[in-house]
């Protein structure tokens, strides 16, 4: 049944943007967007020599799809270079990252199952061994999920 709300198409005007450290993102199905019960998918633009920590689902397994420029892509401790057309699985509870190697943006989608869980979306491990020691964290400052600014101290 849908609800009064929900979209069954998302235009680039509808989707939910939101700012990180590593990039922009561009949600676009999402419980509370969409009707979804299963899928979410995320479209993220990851700036040059950025990438998302080490973490992991506890609830969700994850395909990251490479649109376009070069994915670092992490599951567990196997590390892959992905172009675009490219896909990564990664199951529930399995640790991974992804980083930008090169001086140009890269995008991909990151779709995501079920789209309601019980707990957290994810758990940063970044800081754990031996993900540490494999690839050493970014250090970022915080930035505002609406516009992208930097966040003062």
């Amino acid at each position: 049944m849908r609800t009064n709300n929900a979209l069954r198409f998302v235009t680039s005007t509808k989707a939910r943007v939101e700012f990180a450290p590593w990039g922009k993102h561009w949600w676009l199905s999402q419980p509370g967007l969409t009707d979804t019960k299963q899928l979410t998918l995320v479209r993220v633009r990851m700036r040059p020599g950025a990438g998302h920590q080490f973490h992991y689902h506890p609830a969700r397994e994850e395909i990251i799809y490479i649109l376009d420029g070069v994915a670092e892509q992490w599951v567990g401790r196997e590390k892959r270079r992905l172009k675009a057309g490219e896909i990564a699985f990664i199951p529930k509870n399995v640790v991974h990252a992804i980083h930008n190697p090169s001086k140009r943006p890269m995008t991909f989608l990151a779709i995501l199952s079920p789209s309601r869980a019980k707990g957290p979306f994810l758990i940063d491990c970044y800081n754990d061994e031996p993900w540490r020691s494999l690839r050493e964290p970014f250090a970022y400052r915080e930035v505002d999920s609406r516009t992208g600014h930097a966040k003062r101290r």
